[in-house]
């Protein structure tokens, strides 16, 4: 696979991933417990793989590879954090959730401010305006988090819920932006 379809397969797991977490982090959508875990799990690991991917197609470093590798970083602290809740206790889990949402955070803003610089003009509009919505929606998850682990109250429930689809439409418009940068990439490609 070329680089430019590992980006372009990366940022459609990473989308599928953040769409799927948002709607098992929603309680309007009346979702039994597990359910609701399981799909935030797995689009947890689809975000990761989709970063991580997406970051293995840049090759060679820029401040989107390495925000992509700390989105996966952050989504992998996620993941670990769901995974021994149970056995660790809930506030080991909270602030392992907390920590890979505010990474996740992080890796979008760092590979935001790359693509200021990205000599494809295709696309740059949505990857600015998706990388910025997506680094919001993180930070407004990991407040959730820290107001649900000093105090339990339906508001920062909401707040969660509100970042998760705020990091969903993040997510789709940088796929979409992704896609025409590809695109243009690929054209350029064939024509020189």
């Amino acid at each position: 696979m070329n680089n430019q379809w590992k980006e372009i397969v990366g940022y459609s797991l990473s989308a599928i991933g953040t769409m799927q977490a948002a709607i098992g982090n929603t309680p309007q959508f009346h979702l039994n417990k597990n359910l609701g875990y399981q799909l935030r799990l797995v689009g947890n690991v689809l975000q990761a793989l989709g970063s991580a991917l997406s970051a293995d197609g840049q090759g060679m470093d820029s401040f989107e590879k390495i925000g992509d590798e700390i989105q996966a970083t952050g989504n992998s602290t996620v993941i670990t954090g769901m995974l021994v809740g149970d056995a660790w206790g809930e506030k080991i889990e909270q602030k392992l959730m907390i920590t890979g949402l505010w990474m996740q955070a992080l890796g979008s803003f760092v590979g935001l401010s790359d693509e200021f610089f990205d000599r494809t003009e295709d696309g740059r509009l949505e990857n600015i305006s998706g990388s910025l919505l997506q680094g919001i929606g993180n930070s407004l998850q990991a407040i959730s988090g820290i107001q649900s682990l000093n105090e339990n109250n339906s508001e920062s429930d909401l707040v969660g819920v509100a970042g998760s689809w705020i990091q969903a439409t993040g997510s789709v418009l940088s796929l979409i932006g992704q896609i025409q940068e590809e695109s243009e990439e690929i054209h350029l490609n064939i024509n020189e």
